[in-house]
């Protein structure tokens, strides 16, 4: 049998309500009646007071309800109102005794009121906890709290009352004014009543519906529900709140932002979009996260042509596939170029063909173990790819070039931070001889949501029921999102001199165990406790990974900041090898690679990249590395 919505069944209370306040009336008088010790009390003119107070009490009571029943917002002041109509039969009690000579006094006028007032409020009392208790236990819904009394928060309780699996009990919200309401028959507490809620109706969940709060509140927040032992659950937007038949089909993922601590950086400037209008823009590595996210934001800066170029045509087909109707509505032409960044020819050709004016270089390996496993590749793509890519666009005249790099490359301790780096010594070389072309560099911290990020991975895990596996408990790291990390790219672009180095101000690094703690709550699960075993998702130490260090940095000189346009954008000039020590690199890379000579590449990065310090990574066995690329 379907069960029927929460509001059906508060407004069957309500009629049960009128229904024995309609009873009290007559019942108070009779009362009073009964008390009196005259005998000539029961005569025709008493049964007439009567008759005149049981219609006057009605009437009242009718409009008080109708009133109410039409009313979205109602506050809770229930001995208010039973005091106010005890008044009203009081006064009516007296008036109407004096008009018909009744031997009634004044204070049995007021008797009359104080029974029906007392009454009222031990019967409202008595219907109200054996109305919400036998809805408790009759339907079986889940009962969950909703915090936030908003329009996203009412949207949210209507859809959970057409569901059979989770019965809104009330809201929790933190403005005062709005405290003692009751919105479509939900009482709205404050947040210090959640614990007498969750004893009272065995509350486990509570339902975040506020979609345009900060980060850093509901944050906060998510940390004091999840103190009291409660799960959350973040809900999307009423909109699709309402689409969803099950109120479980609400939840969705996990974005990447809400992990951020901080509010997502504004990157917008009215210089992206005049630095790539109107131009032929290439981004290398177009299928890739943050390739991808580059064409996509390309799309509003309204260039001439966007050109796809990748390697994995499966990529490609998918990016092209994307944009095509896109920038076909928009006048913007869209064209895949599959190939290698390690191909010259193919490289200067499509350079040519396409008319090429600005190049986005995303094309990279950058997934440690992986590199670590697979040196000489990972120096292949990330080195030499770049400097051929580089060097045909300076052979072309190409207007700018702008190299994604890595927070890992500052210091690296790993093979993929240590090409990384390399890869922007070759830049700066180039720089140095460029006569037209402005070559510059975005280094980035981790990228939430990018392939290989913890993000997915520990999705996965938690979906999975665990565990969620970090590598070590101190490990911090810099975060952006895919699209503030595409943005600042575009900003380079438009920002470059020469030679620069660009970092985003993200704030403070934090702590990955930190961002498995919030996906966990977010997820509507709990920690589980390693001493007691409460809880539902563990989180497993497994140790450092090979070329893994505690914290990365942004910047190899911290005195080097220089201001941009953007205060969030900062400009950083760094030390760099000379024509001849780069040259020599370059030979060293390709020797390396030709014998596939992973010792000879080793040697080479340690007399080349400045601040490189291995960690162990000689003595890792096979084994352990390629367990590591199961971890974040």
């Amino acid at each position: 049998m379907l069960l029927q919505p929460h509001h059906r069944s508060h407004n069957s209370t309500q009629l049960y309500t009128l229904f024995v306040e309609l009873t009290l009336v007559p019942a108070s008088l009779i009362v009073v009646l009964i008390l009196r010790t005259s005998a000539d009390i029961w005569t025709a003119l008493s049964w007439l007071l009567f008759a005149f107070l049981v219609l006057v009490g009605a009437l009242v009571l009718v409009l008080r309800y109708v009133i109410k029943s039409r009313s979205q917002i109602t506050r809770e002041n229930s001995p208010l109102r039973a005091g106010l109509l005890a008044i009203v039969l009081s006064i009516t009690t007296a008036v109407l005794a004096h008009i018909l000579e009744l031997p009634v006094v004044h204070s049995d006028s007021a008797v009359v009121g104080l029974v029906f007032f007392a009454s009222s409020i031990i019967t409202r009392f008595v219907i109200n906890e054996v109305s919400s208790h036998t809805r408790f236990y009759i339907d079986g819904r889940e009962p969950v709290l909703i915090y936030g009394a908003g329009a996203a928060g009412i949207q949210l309780a209507s859809a959970l009352n057409q569901s059979r699996e989770v019965r809104p009990i009330a809201f929790i919200d933190d403005n005062p004014n709005l405290h003692g309401l009751s919105v479509a028959g939900l009482t709205i507490h404050c947040a210090t009543e959640i614990d007498a809620q969750v004893r009272k109706f065995g509350i486990g969940r509570v339902l975040i519906a506020m979609p345009s709060i900060a980060k850093y509140r509901q944050n906060e927040i998510t940390e004091f529900l999840s103190q009291q032992g409660l799960k959350v659950l973040v809900l999307p937007s009423y909109i699709e709140m309402m689409a969803a038949k099950d109120a479980n089909m609400t939840l969705r993922p996990i974005a990447p932002d809400e992990l951020l601590s901080r509010d997502s950086v504004d990157l917008s400037d009215d210089h992206v979009a005049n630095t790539y209008a109107g131009r032929v823009v290439l981004v290398t590595g177009a299928g890739g996260s943050i390739g991808s996210e580059l064409c996509r934001q390309l799309l509003d800066c309204q260039p001439a042509r966007i050109v796809l170029f990748e390697q994995s045509e499966f990529a490609l087909y998918s990016i092209d596939r994307e944009l095509r109707a896109q920038s076909e509505s928009a006048g913007i032409s869209v064209t895949g170029r599959l190939g290698s960044v390690t191909n010259s020819a193919r490289i200067s050709k499509v350079l040519k063909d396409e008319g090429v004016e600005i190049i986005l270089h995303a094309a990279a390996y950058k997934h440690v173990p992986l590199v670590e496993m697979n040196p000489t590749e990972g120096a292949r793509v990330n080195v030499l790819g770049t400097q051929i890519v580089a060097e045909a666009a300076a052979d072309a005249g190409i207007e700018r070039f702008i190299l994604v790099s890595t927070d890992k490359a500052v210091r690296p301790t790993n093979i993929m931070g240590a090409t990384k780096r390399m890869a922007e010594l070759v830049i700066q070389d180039l720089q140095t001889r460029s006569e037209g072309t402005k070559f510059s560099m975005v280094r980035f911290g981790n990228v939430l949501g990018s392939s290989g990020s913890v993000l997915p991975l520990f999705q996965q895990q938690i979906e999975a029921g665990g565990p969620v596996t970090v590598t070590h408990e101190k490990v911090t790291r810099f975060f952006m999102t895919i699209p503030e990390a595409s943005r600042l790219v575009l900003l380079a672009g438009a920002y470059a001199q020469g030679g620069d180095v660009f970092v985003l101000d993200m704030g403070k690094p934090q702590k990955i165990v930190d961002i498995a703690r919030k996906m966990i709550t977010l997820s509507g699960r709990t920690i589980r406790d390693p001493e007691t075993g409460v809880g539902d998702i563990e989180i497993k130490f497994t140790g450092l990974r090979p070329g893994e260090k505690l914290y990365e940095e942004l910047l190899i000189d911290n005195n080097s900041l220089v201001s941009t346009p953007h205060s969030k954008i900062l400009r950083a000039s760094e030390n760099m090898l000379s024509q001849i020590e780069v040259a020599r690199m370059i030979r060293e890379v390709q020797a390396s690679i030709a014998t596939d000579n992973t010792e000879r590449l080793h040697q080479l990065i340690e007399t080349s990249v400045e601040g490189f310090q291995w960690r162990d990574i000689n003595v890792e066995s096979s084994e352990r590395v390629a367990h590591s690329l199961q971890l974040p």
